[in-house]
């Protein structure tokens, strides 16, 4: 991007603004059109890239530094929230996979499953994606997959990866495949802790995660399932891959048996799953025990495990170079700016317009909250919508008097699903060489096939499954 340009886009950010909120202020209160004005500001921002996107998540913090709209400590408050030290505490835990080889040994025995049709390759790379992005930062599921798939390719003879026709499924198959698999649970991204720390305002409750799980299930399987029969159906040039299976098991057995320090990291991290997954088992003797706390403790045990080597298993140079801090002040900027939607009122406004429209929260109810969620997600990310999204559907379920959580698990299954833009984790297959015209060509029927899932998955689970609609503690 050349100077000139970048001048403009950062110029048109806060002329958004401005604008926002002038035309505004007739409709909200003069601090809710400027909380609006400045989302919209972080919007453009967000899709044309002057800045890096953390960089725009500090906007919440310096335009209420400005305005005074809201007191400063509910914004402030955001970027240090029980779930911003989950995403922490997750880190360092699985910070020290990448010097033992654990998360390559994970992914490789994954992977030897494949076959050397590219039917089989599809199956393979999506289905594995899905999975471990359930339970892991999907940034890094994908970003470790990606760099798999272009040594596999390179072995088979495809390195020129931007014009392989091989690459294009396989590459699309892990950034689409871990988009989707974060509606598995709520570890699945950040963008599914955003939600639940909006529903533990909202209850006053802290949020059990087998509750996320058990409701969200059958969406999961069909939407996973669609996704991989509209992939099989893809028109591909390329049939076979030769020496794939031979490739994988090579690239395992290199590693040799399982050593002692990934066992170690291995069966910390399945403590911290199933205390998070267990956590209505003992939260009634342990209620400050929330999974937050349960990934920073086991994460700040690995300071203190001697390694095989004789050093430890972690240290904080190490954790310093290789936390996401970007991704926590991305997250953190996203709670921010809801912070500022609710706390001006603005949130309530657009609630009262949602009710002006006669909607009576049916099908067209539904149909409306998906759209607009699957659009924010696919121009900025999963984080941003349900920062945006998620208030609003508090607001407008209290002003029309209807029980919140079914809109909220179907706002969740509408923003874990990103098939068109090459942003956010899908950047990371593009940076890999995958053409981003194919991804979006390709990507425009999945993304309506999508939400068409989301939709009648989310209005039939609403109307004829009691349990979707509330939780095991209310």
């Amino acid at each position: 991007m050349n100077l000139q340009r970048r001048f403009l886009l950062i110029l048109f950010g806060p002329i958004v603004f401005v604008i926002v909120s002038f035309l505004l202020s007739g409709i909200f209160s003069s601090a809710a059109a400027q909380a609006v004005g400045v989302m919209a500001w972080m919007i453009v921002w967000w899709i044309t890239r002057p800045v890096n996107i953390t960089v725009t998540a500090i906007l919440p913090v310096a335009m209420n530094a400005v305005l005074n709209l809201v007191p400063m400590e509910t914004v402030t408050a955001q970027y240090a929230s029980d779930s911003v030290i989950l995403i922490f505490g997750s880190g360092l835990i699985t910070m020290p996979w990448s010097n033992i080889g654990l998360d390559r040994r994970i992914a490789l025995k994954t992977l030897s499953m494949v076959g050397p049709s590219m039917k089989s390759q599809i199956i393979v790379w999506l289905l594995a994606s899905v999975l471990l992005s359930t339970v892991l930062p999907n940034v890094a599921v994908c970003a470790l997959f990606s760099t798999i798939a272009v040594s596999m390719l390179n072995a088979a003879g495809h390195s020129d990866i931007p014009n392989s026709a091989a690459a294009v499924p396989i590459l699309m198959a892990v950034g689409w495949g871990v988009t989707l698999g974060g509606a598995g649970s709520p570890l699945g991204g950040a963008m599914n802790l955003v939600a639940i720390s909006f529903m533990e305002d909202y209850t006053g409750h802290e949020f059990i995660y087998i509750d996320w799980v058990v409701r969200i299930l059958p969406y999961f399987i069909i939407a996973v399932a669609v996704l991989l029969i509209g992939m099989l159906l893809m028109p591909s040039k390329v049939k076979h891959l030769e020496g794939t299976k031979a490739f994988f098991e090579k690239e395992y057995q290199a590693l040799g048996p399982m050593k002692r320090d990934e066992k170690i990291c291995a069966a910390l991290f399945l403590v911290a799953l199933a205390g998070v997954f267990l956590r209505h088992l003992y939260d009634h003797f342990l209620p400050g025990l929330a999974p937050a706390y349960i990934f920073l403790i086991i994460g700040f045990l690995t300071f203190f495990i001697t390694a095989a080597d004789k050093g430890h298993m972690l240290t904080w140079e190490q954790a310093q170079k290789d936390t996401m801090w970007g991704m926590m002040i991305l997250f953190a900027g996203g709670m921010a700016l809801g912070s500022l939607l609710n706390g001006t009122g603005a949130s309530e406004r657009v609630a009262e317009l949602v009710s002006g429209m006669s909607l009576d929260g049916g099908l067209m109810t539904i149909i409306i909250l998906v759209v607009f969620t699957r659009i924010l997600s696919e121009l900025t990310n999963g984080t941003t919508a349900a920062a945006i999204m998620v208030p609003i559907v508090f607001s407008f379920t209290a002003e029309m008097n209807l029980n919140p959580v079914p809109y909220w698990f179907i706002t969740t299954m509408a923003f874990n699903g990103e098939y068109l833009l090459p942003i956010s984790v899908r950047a990371i297959p593009v940076a890999h060489g995958l053409n981003a015209n194919r991804m979006l060509k390709a990507g425009i029927p999945m993304t309506l096939i999508n939400m068409v899932i989301v939709i009648v998955t989310g209005w039939t689970l609403m109307k004829f499954w009691p349990a979707f609609s509330t939780f095991s503690y209310l």
